[in-house]
Formats: structure tokens, sequence, C-alpha cells
């Protein structure tokens, strides 16, 4: 006959926890409930864990995933939300909470996490005094608005009463090393001191890196490479085809291919010649030695200075003219607006190292570009639709990083590329649901993708798509192809906006506000809404002529308009692809 079960004092539990659990397990022994052989098995407590992300591009989803599963190893229960799926109250019944968001816009929430935002700032939000939290915030050191989605959130969750156990972390475009130190900083710091010691958890898999990414992008071939734009435009749009075999880099309609550019061998030369350094000389960047020569040209940015490069500078010049400048952010901007990296070296002629120098340059970034092609459509490709960008500055003619290298590239070319999913833009799955798309310019790529994905289907859902630009003889990019989708009945509606082509600007929102009542009637059908292209001015103005809508059409105030729209939101019937 097997004895009562009792703990050992050497098991990981304090006096309290060991003299609970021998009555517990004695009680279970009694009816019979612990087999023999299992008199001393006890189950691991775990500490329930919230992990809550806003993610407009899947980067922070992506690492709140991933500190799920470190924090399933370490004998935590988390669970995973986006920002907008949690309420306020729920956070009252939570002792650990993380935060993991992007600044997207002008220092605006991301998407998901904007209806969170607005409740938890409202003055009868939840206080939070129980609550042990720390949030990583995601941004750009070169914008003004880095990081302020994480930052507000920080402040906002402190005002609060939470309890913050490890300082917010900042991270700037190559996250992965502080995003790992905050990781590693903060949840033993969450784990209460009584908490029994778990041994790492099964079933849960472990975090595995993405087989490529920006630190090792899958080397490809450039299969087509031509002019979208007519030859009167103002711009110089490109369709590109890259080869990309489906074993490799699977994707889905909606999700962008970021790609890895070079800086030009010119602009190199000329670095390396105004500080008189060697072209082979070797530095170390994330441990690996390379020639100067081939790190300036593949892997920094040598065109916009950062901020790194700028206190770098500063440092060295000992200029009060350039401290003045660095004094105030905005006289900071307006400085170094249209100056490269190359006028700094010019107006401040001060001695560099091969090491300093690549010590103060930016990581040179990928570029991501929304995919306008179905895999379904185009099996072992990927198309892109790329304007290239061009301006003038400081008297000089200028092309953008990476879609002037792209131009540039002839067929058979090798590019670096990986996959940038995008979970929440993408083709409903109800083949049935009414489709509105709203994508001037560029913004048109995704929706190409998304009628391929839909006839490809067989889906039976209409489709409605808002497309402008400037004139429609030179900017009608894939012409043939949308009337085609219309002749064959895989393009309902089709309505132009050509802003340059009459006196009175029309843009896609005016087209918009035209065709209220039908719009209006296709959102009731239970259609998704979809916006691609510019964040600062057109998704802004399309928000609100769909505001408008609701208030004309459905009889709304202002407060009942927005309360519409945030219903579409989280219904994922609202869902924005913007930059």
């Amino acid at each position: 006959m097997s004895t009562v079960p009792v703990l050992p004092e050497s098991a990981p539990f304090t006096s309290a926890q060991r003299e609970w659990l021998n009555g517990f397990l004695a009680g279970l022994y009694s009816r019979g409930a612990v087999a023999p052989g299992m008199e001393t098995a006890a189950p691991a407590a775990k500490a329930p864990l919230m992990i809550l992300f806003g993610s407009q591009t899947g980067t922070a989803e992506g690492l709140a995933r991933e500190t799920a599963d470190k924090a399933a190893s370490l004998g935590f229960e988390p669970t995973v939300l986006e920002l907008d799926a949690c309420e306020p109250a729920q956070l009252l019944e939570q002792k650990h909470a993380l935060i993991i968001t992007s600044t997207y816009g002008d220092g605006e929430m991301p998407d998901n996490a904007r209806g969170f935002w607005g409740k938890i700032s409202a003055e009868d939000a939840p206080k939070l005094s129980h609550l042990a939290y720390s949030v990583l915030a995601l941004g750009d050191t070169n914008y003004e608005t880095f990081c302020t989605a994480g930052k507000e959130l920080d402040a906002r969750f402190e005002a609060l009463g939470a309890r913050r156990v490890t300082p917010r972390v900042d991270c700037d475009v190559d996250y992965e090393e502080p995003f790992s130190q905050w990781i590693e900083a903060t949840l033993p710091a969450l784990k209460p001191e009584d908490a029994p010691a778990s041994p790492p958890a099964t079933g849960v898999p472990a975090a595995k890196p993405a087989a490529w990414s920006k630190k090792n992008p899958y080397t490809t071939t450039l299969l087509e490479n031509r002019v979208l734009s007519g030859e009167g435009s103002e711009k110089d749009v490109r369709h590109y085809v890259i080869s990309l075999p489906e074993a490799d880099l699977p994707y889905t309609a909606g999700d962008a291919l970021s790609v890895m550019p070079e800086n030009s061998l010119a602009r190199v030369e000329a670095l390396i010649g105004i500080l008189d350094l060697p072209a082979n000389a070797k530095v170390t960047l994330s441990g690996e030695s390379l020639g100067l020569a081939d790190a300036l040209r593949t892997r920094l940015e040598i065109r916009t200075p950062a901020k790194t490069f700028v206190e770098a500078l500063a440092a060295k010049a000992q200029s009060p003219t350039l401290d003045q400048h660095r004094a105030d952010p905005a006289q900071l901007a307006a400085y170094l607006d249209g100056r490269e990296v190359l006028d700094l070296l010019r107006e401040y002629p001060v001695p560099w190292t091969p090491e300093e120098l690549v010590s103060a340059l930016r990581p040179l970034q990928a570029r991501a570009y929304s995919i306008s092609s179905s895999p379904k459509a185009h099996p072992g490709e990927v198309h892109l639709c790329v304007s290239t960008v061009k301006y003038t500055a400081r008297d000089r003619e200028q092309t953008g990083v990476c879609s002037g290298w792209m131009a540039d590239l002839e067929p058979g070319a090798p590019l670096g590329v990986f996959l940038t999913p995008n979970k929440h833009f993408g083709v409903p799955e109800n083949d049935a649901a009414p489709m509105i798309m709203v994508g001037p310019g560029t913004g048109i790529a995704p929706f190409r993708a998304f009628l391929e994905e839909r006839r490809a289907r067989g889906a039976s859902g209409k489709n409605w798509l808002f497309f402008g630009d400037r004139h429609e003889a030179h900017d009608f990019l894939y012409a043939d192809e949308l009337k085609a989708f219309a002749d064959a009945g895989g393009l309902h509606r089709l309505d132009l906006a050509w802003s340059r082509d009459t006196d009175k600007k029309v843009y896609v929102q005016d087209k918009m506000r035209e065709h209220a009542a039908e719009l209006y009637q296709w959102l009731n059908e239970g259609a998704s809404f979809f916006v691609c292209g510019d964040a600062h001015r057109m998704a802004k103005d399309v928000e609100q002529a769909l505001l408008d809508i609701f208030m004309t059409e459905g009889k709304l105030d202002e407060a009942g308009a927005k309360a519409a729209l945030d219903k579409l939101k989280k219904e994922k019937r609202y869902v924005r692809d913007v930059y």
C-alpha cells in the first residue's frame, strides 16, 4: 500500500506552499486520484502574463509572439492580444502585462491600438495600481515622433498607477539586440518571488527566427524591370518581377517584400576620398570583418545623416554652430533637410578612423514594398509596383536609395529580399463578401494582387476600386489589366480620380462622397474597406470621407459615425496599409 505523498523540503516551494500542496495531494490520494508512482508529482504553478501589441506591419506582433514563447519556457502562462482586442477592464484581472508597440504616421498609434488608446486615455479608465508592466517601443530615430506611441502608453499606464518593473526600451530600426536585452531583464523582474520554478514548458514551440530576414536576406534574381507610367508622366513608376520560389519564400496577397539596396559606388568613393581613408581598410560590423568600401556600399546608410553620426561629428568638431542646431530638434531638422553625410563632412573637415566612421553610421535598411501579385496567378514570382523617388536637394538631382538603385537594375541582376507578412491586410476569407479598395498611385499594388487572388479563387464577392493620380493619359497604372478585370466581371466598379486633368482637383475621397449612398449600402452588405498609400494626407482624407458618409447616409452624429467606424475596425472590415 502506498504511503500518503509528502513533498520533500528540497522541493522549490516556500513552506506555506509546500504545506498547502501536501494537503492538496493527500486529498487527491484519498480519492484515488493519484496514480501509483505519481505520489510526489505536483503541478507546476504558472504565472499568467498578458502580452499586448500594437502593430502596423507585423513586426510588433512577431516580437509579442516571440516574447510569449520565451515567457512560456520560464513558467509563465502567456496570452497574446492586439491592443484593440483588450478592454481596459480586463487589465483589472491581470497582475502582469507587457506592451509592445510601433508608432505609425505622425506619431500615431497603430491601427489596431487606436481603440484601446481612446479607452485607456479616457477620464473613466480603471486604476491599475495592482498591475506590473513594461513597454517595448519600436520606431525610427530619423523621425521627430520617434516611439511616440510607446511613450504615451508607458506614461498612461504609470498615470493609472501601474508599476513599471523595467524602464521602457525605445528601439530604433535595428531592434533585435535591445529587444533581447529588454526580455532578459523584464521577464525575471515580473516573476513573483514566491512562484515555484518551472521547467521549460513542453508543447510550446521555441521561438524560431525567420529563415530569411534583413540579417540574412534571400538572394534571388530580377526577371523584369519595365516602366508603367507614360512618357509624359512626372513620375517614374516601375513594375518589377522577381523570382521567388514558393518553397523558399511562400507569401500571400497583402504581404510586403523587403528589398536590401546598395549604395552607389560613386557616392562610396566620394565619401572615402574626402576622408582620405583606404578603401580596403578592415572594419568590423556585427562581428564580421570586411573592407571599408564594401561596408559603405552594402551595409551602411551613407546618405541621410543619422543622429548617431551628428552626435559623433559634434563631439569631434566642437562647433558652437553645430551645437546650436543640435539644441533645438526643429532647428536641427531644418538644418539637415537636404544635407547628406558628405555635406556635413565637407562643412566640418575633421579626421575619422575607419572604425569611428562605421560605428557612427546607421545600418542600411531594407525597403518594404507592397506585393502587387497573387502567388496563385504568378507561381514562382513576386511582382512590385514602385515609384522611383526623385527630388532636388541643395541644387542636386537625387533619387531614392532603394528605388533609384532598383531602377538601374537589368534583368538577371541579383538582389537580396525577405518577406514582411501582413496578417491583417488580406483578401476576405469569405469569398462572397464585397470588397471596397482605395489605392491611388502605387497604392494600387496590393489591390492588383487582391483582384488576381479573387479571380484565382473563383470568388463571387463584388469588388469596387477607387484609383487616381495626376493625369489619366500618363498615370493610369495597370490600366489594361483593370479594364480586363472589369470586362470579365471581376471588378464590378472602378471609380477614377485625376487631380490635374481639370481645373478642379479631384481625389479618391471626392469620388467616395460622389457615390456615398452606394458605398454605404455595400458596407451594410458586409463589405470590407481597404486603404493603401500615403498616410500623411490621403489616408486621413479618406477616413474623414468615410465618417462623412456615415453621417449623411446613416443619419448619425459625429460620435455615432466614429462608433460605426470603430465597429468596422473591430470586425476587421476597415483595414489600412499606409506609409
